[in-house]
């Protein structure tokens, strides 16, 4: 009884044994690469596997998009600045087979190779560019690691610059320059306005100039103003001379003519 007991049980085993390693349940997102005796044979998934035991192997890989995190980089800009950089990459399994067959291990050989490629593509560019032109070099490191990785299968969608970090000497500095750059600005509106101002005095002078009565209506403008201000004023103002003039050729013939009466 105890023999049949054992033999029960060593048959149990081996037919768990089998099974494991004849049926494979594969989900949506997952597909098997099938070796046959060491050969690549197909990829099968997803769903219900049915493997030849000893004979086929499979290798599970994921076909959904990985996120991965590229570790914060030194970097030299073109200019001699030196910064940190990290950045985040969206790629997937395209070619389940290639992922396999062509690389050891796809996902440390996409990572190690997005870390040169960042460190290659912003060295060739100024800390302005890297600051304000980041989504044209998130294009240029995306192009550069589809490229590469296209024969292990991957597709890289997408790749994003997460921080550029300064340090303390070259925030304060481009804090100056920042400065720097708004006077600069300001000085410059000031003076153009400065010109414009003068263009239309010197438009104005020329209308004045050849229209004298414009130049009297602007002056009694001038005088109605003033006077329509609330507040009181002590107001000394000029006395146009062919105002006078007339004045005192009538006094004068008035002068001449008591004195002839006289």
């Amino acid at each position: 009884m105890g023999v049949d007991f054992n033999l029960m049980v060593f048959f149990a085993v081996v037919v768990i044994i089998f099974l494991y390693n004849t049926i494979k349940i594969l989900r949506e997102y997952e597909r098997g690469v099938v070796f046959f005796l060491g050969r690549y044979q197909c990829v099968k998934g997803p769903g219900l596997i049915i493997l030849i035991p000893f004979l086929q192997q499979m290798m599970k890989v994921e076909l959904r998009t990985v996120v991965m995190d590229v570790p914060s980089q030194d970097v030299i800009s073109r200019d001699n600045v030196s910064v940190k950089v990290n950045a985040v990459i969206y790629f997937r399994i395209i070619e389940p087979e290639r992922a396999v067959i062509q690389v050891e291990d796809y996902q440390q050989a996409t990572s190690q190779l997005a870390q040169t490629t960042l460190r290659s593509v912003l060295g060739h560019h100024e800390l302005d560019e890297m600051l304000s032109e980041r989504d044209k070099l998130n294009k240029d490191i995306q192009e550069i690691l589809d490229k590469q990785t296209d024969d292990w299968g991957i597709k890289v969608s997408n790749v994003e610059i997460k921080h550029i970090d300064l340090n303390e000497n070259m925030i304060r500095a481009m804090a100056r320059q920042a400065e720097a750059e708004r006077e600069r600005r300001a000085k410059i509106i000031h003076a153009d306005g400065e010109l414009q101002a003068s263009q239309k005095l010197v438009q104005a002078a020329k209308i004045l100039a050849t229209q004298p009565q414009a130049m009297q209506l602007r002056y009694l403008q001038t005088l109605n103003d003033i006077s329509s201000d609330d507040k009181s004023h002590t107001i000394v103002f000029p006395l146009p001379m062919d105002l006078i003039t007339p004045l005192q050729g009538a006094l004068k013939a008035y002068a001449e003519d008591r004195s002839a009466k006289g």
